[in-house]
Parts: structure tokens; sequence; C-alpha cells
């Protein structure tokens, strides 16, 4: 990464693993613009982390279903910043364990990919002019081995379907954007004891850190890949 202070910037930050990927980031030295659809959630989640980082915390209001936040934010960060050197696509919602494919609500499914899948692209498509202003430019999309078609099965339609197709998306942007050395890959942090993981799963800080090493990778590493703790996933 380079020797000045990298900006990084994480959606769906004030809780879970956006929360401590926030915390890992900063804790490396970065400045991270901590992300949540309400400002008064972020600006609690910074309260409550930024004494204990070495890095810079700064809450800010987004949400990702909204095209305009996007574009608002990402021209405050240009003219505050100027470039962007990390992008982590982590806000998501609704894992629909009572539902199945066969009676799904449609409309249900519509509203998770409104956020799972499309408000991670409408981020990328705002932030890509300041990630290719940065030397080393990194974009994360956090998905989900549920999004593996290899070893789908049923049940979780919406979540599952959004993060196969958040998948697809990731192998789009890297084909696209490797002339430009922007690397791009999904991440599945595994299960993990968050409000939508529920109980029994891992410490937050495994997950987190399976991001933040995607975050971080050298300009040598790999890219359109699928990755949980730094090992390849099916697609």
């Amino acid at each position: 990464m380079s020797t000045t202070s990298p900006v990084s910037l994480v959606t769906g930050a004030n809780r879970g693993i956006g929360r401590e990927t926030a915390r890992q980031l900063a804790a490396l030295g970065h400045t991270v613009l901590l992300c949540a659809r309400r400002l008064e959630d972020a600006e609690q989640a910074v309260a409550d982390l930024a004494p204990g980082v070495p890095g810079t915390l700064l809450p800010y209001r987004l949400d990702v279903t909204d095209a305009d936040d996007g574009i608002t934010l990402a021209r405050n960060v240009e003219k505050e910043f100027g470039l962007l050197d990390v992008l982590v696509n982590n806000a998501a919602i609704n894992y629909d364990t009572a539902q199945r494919a066969a009676f799904a609500d449609l409309d249900e499914v519509r509203r998770t990919l409104e956020t799972n899948l499309f408000g991670a692209w409408r981020t990328a498509q705002a932030f890509l002019p300041l990630l290719r202003r940065s030397p080393h430019p990194r974009m994360v999309n956090v998905s989900s081995e549920s999004g593996s078609l290899e070893h789908m099965s049923g049940g979780t339609p919406a979540y599952g379907v959004s993060k196969a197709a958040l998948n697809a998306l990731t192998r789009k942007l890297a084909d696209e954007l490797l002339a430009e050395r922007i690397l791009v890959n999904a991440v599945c942090p595994g299960w993990i004891a968050t409000d939508m993981g529920g109980p029994g799963g891992g410490p937050v800080e495994q997950g987190a850190a399976s991001v933040v090493w995607a975050a971080t990778l050298p300009d040598s590493g790999p890219t359109g890949g699928f990755f949980r703790e730094g090992e390849p996933l099916a697609w």
C-alpha cells in the first residue's frame, strides 16, 4: 500500500463484520470512512472504536440503495482526500432462512438484491473514479459461500442468489479493471457470530481479517478471486 495513510471506505460498518473491518483497517493506520445508513449509527461506532486505533475513523451516512447518496459522498471524498485506496462493499441484508425458492416472496428477493447486489454495484460505480487515482487500488466485495454455485443448496434464496450475483459482478469488474491495476476480489468471512450470522459462529475478528487481507493485498496479489482466510473458494 502507499507510504502515506491509505484512505479506505467500508459500507454497512456500524456493526458486525463491517465495523470490525473498519477497526482493523484503522489499526493498520488507514484513514477509514465508516459508513452507515444513519449518520448517528456511524458516529456511535466511531466514538466506540476511535480511542483504540492509531488510524483515523470518520463517520459518514451512506444508504447504498440510494444512488444520490453514493454520488454525493464520492464528491465529498474527492474534495477532502482526492482519491480512494480501498472500497469494501460490506453492506448486506436478509439471511432469509425461512424462505424457499419454490415459494419465495419475490418482493423480498427484490429488496435483498437492491442492497446486496445493486448497492455494491452503485457504490463501485460511484467510487471508481477515485480508486483510479490511487497508486494501489483495492475493491473487496463481502460475499458468502451461500453464493457458491458449486456448493449451493436449497434455502435462503434471496441471500444466496444475491451473493452469487455479487460474485459474478466481482468477476466482471476484475476483468474490466485488470489493465488499470485495480484488484477486485470477493471474500467469504465464514459463519461469524454477528446479528446476521447468529450465535454459534466464529469470532468477528476472524471474519473481518479475511476482508482486511483482500483490502491490503500487494500489487502482485490476485484479482477476480473468491476467498476465505486467504484461500480460494469454489465459485
